[in-house]
């Protein structure tokens, strides 16, 4: 060994490893919290009809025309043959339950504690709601049970969801479905930088991901494209959960 292999071993010998200022460990019981919400949420979501999940900023007020979008949206799709599925909350998620339930469909809300701006909007069928501690599984009914994601502007909450979808859906790790994003004003800026920077630029990701990211502001459209996924002429995509544990 030479001198400063010598030396750069030493150097590592004595160096200080951080240590953390308190540790909580998790004690063995966790893991039934874990699978009682999985039972739970398995049990209830599996006796439902097909749903489209839709999602988006808790923080819209009914004034915003982005919750009468979401209101509209989310009847039509009762009006297709789906349920609604929402993340249980305000904003987005009351604008789409509310659409589900004027309509006369089914309202599904999957809640989640937080300790701010969550709590269960008035449009659900109380037999409908999940309370989720965690927000993995929560994202485990979202995704196992939803045959559509429609994506309305949001914060950091919708671009994490929005995200995993896709990602899921690129790494073939869920079945392929519809994933749209409505508001063109807001999301063409982003969809434009994954173009430019993630396909041409870094060559990050492949031309046909984009083919998984139509963008619109049409109720009537949103409605289409999942119309023409499942019906179209090809009929080479069938309504089932999107995957198996």
């Amino acid at each position: 060994m030479s001198e400063q292999e010598i030396k750069h071993v030493e150097t590592h010998v004595h160096r200080e490893l951080k240590k953390w200022s308190e540790i909580k460990g998790e004690n063995s019981w966790t893991m039934f919290k874990v699978i009682a919400e999985l039972v739970d949420g398995f049990e209830t979501l599996n006796r439902l009809n097909p749903c489209v999940s839709i999602f988006g900023s808790a923080r819209t007020k009914p004034e915003n025309e982005y919750y009468q979008l979401a209101t509209d949206i989310a009847a039509k799709c009762i009006d297709e043959g789906f349920g609604v599925i929402t993340g249980g909350g305000p904003g987005i998620m009351e604008a789409a339950n509310k659409g589900a339930y004027l309509q006369g469909g089914l309202s599904v809300g999957l809640n989640i504690d937080l300790p701010f701006e969550q709590f269960n909007n008035p449009y659900i069928d109380p037999s409908r709601i999940l309370h989720h501690r965690y927000f993995f599984v929560r994202k485990v009914m979202f995704v196992k049970y939803a045959q559509a994601f429609i994506v309305l502007p949001g914060g950091f909450g919708t671009l994490d969801e929005l995200f995993e979808v896709l990602t899921l859906i690129q790494t073939n790790k869920i079945s392929r479905v519809p994933v749209i994003m409505v508001g063109t004003s807001y999301w063409s800026g982003l969809k434009q930088w994954i173009i430019d920077v993630m396909l041409r630029e870094t060559n990050n990701i492949s031309e046909k991901d984009l083919d998984l990211l139509p963008v619109t502001d049409d109720p009537d459209e949103v409605v289409s494209i999942i119309r023409n996924f499942y019906d179209g002429s090809d009929r080479i995509h069938s309504i089932k959960p999107n995957y198996e544990l």
